[in-house]
């Protein structure tokens, strides 16, 4: 219900989108390269890692500020964009907390598995407003 809602509202403002994918790549990108770094005893990601996990957010964040900014027509591609490089990352997480499966602690998964949850809501957020978009 209140999924529904805010694909509502989101098919409404589907600009907004973009605005709320990019302050949510600079959070992520800020608690990777700079808050977990300094806590990698705690979280037992690798600093290598965690700046690797903290680049891709920089770039998303650079295209969502851009589509906020410029882009006036077909958002719903846009929007189908980045639901998968957002869904790519995810897999880029899982697969680098894999590599490193004998050093991340418990928090460092958990850190993990909210980010990914996360995005997985953001990722059907986008998609169904991009395909209530496409049937207007």
């Amino acid at each position: 219900m209140v999924f529904q809602q805010i694909i509502d509202k989101m098919t409404l403002h589907p600009k907004r989108l973009f605005l709320i994918d990019g302050l949510g790549a600079l959070l992520s990108a800020f608690l990777l390269g700079v808050v977990l770094v300094k806590l990698e005893n705690i979280f037992g990601i690798p600093a290598t890692a965690l700046y690797i996990l903290a680049f891709l957010p920089c770039i998303f964040a650079i295209y969502d500020f851009y589509c906020y900014l410029s882009v006036k027509k077909n958002q719903r591609y846009f929007l189908t964009a980045i639901a998968l490089m957002n869904l790519i990352y995810c897999f880029i997480s899982i697969g680098i907390a894999l590599q490193h499966l004998q050093k991340i602690t418990v928090f460092g998964w958990g850190y993990i598995l909210i980010e990914i949850l996360i995005l997985i809501a953001l990722i059907t957020i986008e998609l169904k407003t991009a395909s209530k978009l496409t049937s207007k």
